[in-house]
């Protein structure tokens, strides 16, 4: 880390002109971004977006991870000094190009029209030729970015890190619900569900709709890595996307979401589970549903701009060096 460089830097948000290479800027000032990435619209000559979309009108119980997208870009700022630990020296942030995309705009007083809203959105990075990782919002905006992906890429393995499966019947194509966004995948053929594993599940719902089901019993019992060498033989070199939904931490670690169920996974286990993944055909990632409100002490923030991290380590992982 090099301190001596702090007292230059500041704003790379929007004054570096490198978008490559590691940041000294202070943590505590400065225009937040996500992880100091210069903020563009123009995707020239960049390899991953990083992108927000605050919505939040699909929850069923705590509103607030409207307010996740710019929780986790302020708490991002702890890491941009130094190359993530564990990933054998790789860093993403000096061997890609980064941009914080920013955030999705859209009415919020016409709900009906965000679904297609979000599908445009990440469908007009990834067609751009560059991989989008997604901050959210609720856990339903992975539906329409799944509708983007699939649309390039066909039905894909989905990796889901959940407390819920997400997949209660919903067959109205109007409801907007981010409890049914698995079940509406496998109608419309989006995830290959033989495929798709959901880890960390302890809630009840007797249709999986053919996902396979890690729960957290089993991550408790069996341990990270060799949960992750489970996911691995059910996806194999399978296009895989993978969403995370914060929940999936026990509330002690991220007590800021929506929908906390006792006897999740410690960030730890996450940690772990997610760097073993290392090696899987990643074509991009959300993590979702992290609530400020609900967490005066920031931690959920932090571990959803941790699991982000991962996210774009896992896409790297397989392109670094080309």
């Amino acid at each position: 880390m090099a301190l001596e460089d702090a007292k230059t830097q500041i704003d790379h948000a929007v004054t570096r002109t490198d978008p490559r290479g590691l940041t000294y800027e202070n943590a505590f000032g400065g225009a937040p971004s996500f992880l100091r990435r210069l903020y563009s619209k123009d995707l020239t000559g960049f390899d991953i977006a990083v992108t927000g979309i605050p919505f939040d009108q699909a929850v069923t119980n705590r509103p607030g991870c409207r307010f996740g997208p710019r929780a986790i870009r302020e708490a991002s700022s702890l890491q941009p000094f130094d190359p993530p630990y564990g990933w054998d020296g790789f860093d993403p942030l000096t061997e890609f190009a980064i941009a914080d995309y920013g955030d999705m705009p859209f009415d919020y007083a016409k709900t009906q029209d965000v679904p297609a809203a979000i599908e445009a959105h990440i469908g007009a990075i990834l067609g751009e030729g560059v991989a989008a990782i997604t901050l959210g919002g609720d856990h339903f905006v992975t539906l329409p970015i799944l509708r983007a992906h699939a649309a390039r890429h066909g039905p894909v393995s989905l990796i889901q890190f959940d407390a819920h499966s997400d997949s209660w019947v919903d067959d109205d194509p109007d409801r907007i619900d981010h409890g049914t966004f698995v079940y509406k995948a496998v109608k419309e053929g989006l995830i290959d569900p033989g495929h798709s594993v959901a880890v960390g599940i302890r809630t009840t719902n007797p249709d999986t709709m053919g996902v396979n089901i890690l729960d957290a019993r089993f991550v408790h019992e069996n341990g990270p890595a060799v949960t992750a060498a489970r996911i691995r033989e059910m996806v194999g070199d399978r296009p895989a996307y993978v969403t995370f939904d914060i929940d999936c931490l026990d509330p002690a670690f991220a007590p800021g979401t929506g929908t906390p169920v006792w006897g999740g996974l410690s960030s730890g286990q996450a940690a772990i589970c997610l760097r073993d993944l290392a090696g899987l055909n990643v074509i991009g990632g959300d993590v979702v549903e992290v609530s400020p409100p609900y967490d005066t002490s920031g931690s959920t923030a932090v571990a959803g701009a941790h699991v982000a991290m991962e996210l774009i380590c896992l896409w790297g992982w397989t392109r670094r060096g080309v």
